[in-house]
């Protein structure tokens, strides 16, 4: 998967709380940091699996399981101001 193709999947994660994330993303430090960190490890994950060599490396499982805790992180931080979103 190209570098590109992965800061696309980023910008569209959760496209139904698109006008929250970009509040969240301004005024919550600690999800601004989630996102951050989320956005980097998928690209970091991108960069290993083009490599051929990488593809069996078990690390990379590893890092994709810590984007999806920081995922569901991010959807819960989502889901829970979500009634706040017009309070910013």
């Amino acid at each position: 998967m190209k570098t590109k193709e992965c800061n696309k999947k980023i910008k569209n994660m959760f496209p139904e709380f698109k006008d929250l994330i970009q509040q969240l993303l301004e005024h919550n430090p600690r999800f601004a940091h989630l996102f951050e960190r989320h956005a980097e490890l998928d690209q970091e994950i991108c960069q290993l699996e083009q490599c051929p060599v990488n593809q069996i490396n078990i690390d990379i499982e590893t890092l994709k399981r810590k984007k999806l805790k920081l995922k569901d992180e991010i959807y819960r931080l989502l889901k829970q101001n979500q009634n706040d979103e017009y309070a910013f």
